[in-house]
């Protein structure tokens, strides 16, 4: 997805990587991107944050705390790779659970850019 229309419609994906989902995540920074490495990916990759609780990044946190970016029972995050979707004027206008489809977060994304 990030191939196709990060050039073309100016998709960005943004990752960050979280070890607050059944340790998951345990490596550094580098580790990190080194495995990622391994599956081709060519999105921006942050340096591992805390998406829940007091300590989480202030990105996550504004992000949760929008409109359209409250979860399912509750507003913290479940598990990872939960999915916001922020428009080209820095909105959030949808968010997605981890196991939702990033092809139907491009459809939506498609009615957000007039794709």
């Amino acid at each position: 997805m990030h191939a196709k229309y990060a050039d073309s419609h100016g998709l960005r994906i943004l990752a960050f990587p979280c070890n607050q989902f059944g340790k998951q995540e345990p490596g550094t920074d580098a580790d990190i991107k080194a495995f990622a490495a391994g599956y081709d990916v060519h999105f921006d990759l942050f340096s591992k944050i805390m998406v829940n609780g007091d300590d989480a990044h202030p990105l996550w946190k504004w992000m949760k705390s929008q409109r359209y970016g409250h979860g399912t029972l509750g507003n913290a995050i479940k598990w990872n790779f939960t999915k916001f979707l922020i428009d080209k004027e820095g909105q959030v206008v949808k968010r997605y659970g981890p196991i939702d489809d990033p092809v139907v977060c491009l459809c939506t994304k498609c009615y957000y850019i007039g794709m």
